[in-house]
């Protein structure tokens, strides 16, 4: 919070603008503005001595010597976001309850636990969904959540096994791309009869063909057709 910090250097220190400036990391014209009350917002200071980042010997140095740079005796707690349900943006709130559904129809051993944790919602919301009681149940569509970008395709698998593994069955391998490499297979068997009888009628017209113009045998050369005698 380096603005509030700076504004209780301001009003509780006499210590230079640029000397505040430079230990909360702002320019010297936001310490100005805060100085001055003109800042867009305004402030309630925040006292760094009471955080620990800085003791009162500390400032009294640097009001006594206005070269002095302030030395932080602790950097301020990192802020870690709290255990809680996924973060989603606004954009994609609207697209829960489709996710929901879609993990309902196709997954049901899913557990609402772990839909709670995939799609980021409360279990009230799943379990309204569940029962068809949900306010818009005219209006959801049960559509991939993972399309829809809610989770990943890792973490979708992951949870379909887990509950798989709960229920003392198989987790269930994905079959999607059996057909697309069935009809690979089945294209290039086709493509490779096609060359053979290529090659069989090429024979067959080159019948009445003298062989004495093979480069090696079995390998003509194109540039000869030599007639037979």
């Amino acid at each position: 919070m380096p603005h509030a910090t700076a504004a209780w250097l301001v009003d509780n220190s006499s210590l230079t603008f640029e000397q505040i400036a430079e230990f909360c990391g702002l320019h010297i014209l936001e310490v100005q503005a805060i100085a001055d009350d003109t800042a867009a917002t305004k402030l309630t200071g925040r006292d760094p001595i009471r955080a620990g980042e800085l003791t009162h010997e500390e400032i009294e140095k640097g009001q006594k010597d206005a070269d002095y740079r302030l030395q932080m005796h602790k950097a301020p707690d990192e802020v870690r976001r709290t255990k809680g349900p996924r973060y989603t943006p606004v954009s994609k709130r609207q697209d829960k309850p489709d996710g929901i559904a879609w993990i309902i129809r196709n997954h049901p051993e899913v557990t609402d636990g772990q839909i709670s944790k995939l799609i980021g919602t409360t279990r009230t919301t799943i379990a309204a969904i569940r029962d068809r009681s949900h306010w818009n149940m005219a209006n959801i569509t049960p559509k991939d959540p993972v399309t829809l970008g809610l989770t990943t395709q890792r973490e979708l698998d992951a949870a379909v096994a887990k509950a798989a593994r709960a229920a003392g069955a198989s987790a269930p391998s994905d079959t999607r791309l059996e057909s697309d490499r069935e009809a690979l297979l089945e294209q290039l068997r086709n493509e490779r009869e096609q060359h053979i009888r290529e090659a069989e009628a090429a024979l067959a017209d080159a019948d009445g063909e003298a062989l004495r113009d093979e480069i090696v045998p079995g390998i003509r050369d194109p540039f000869k057709n030599t007639p037979s005698s």
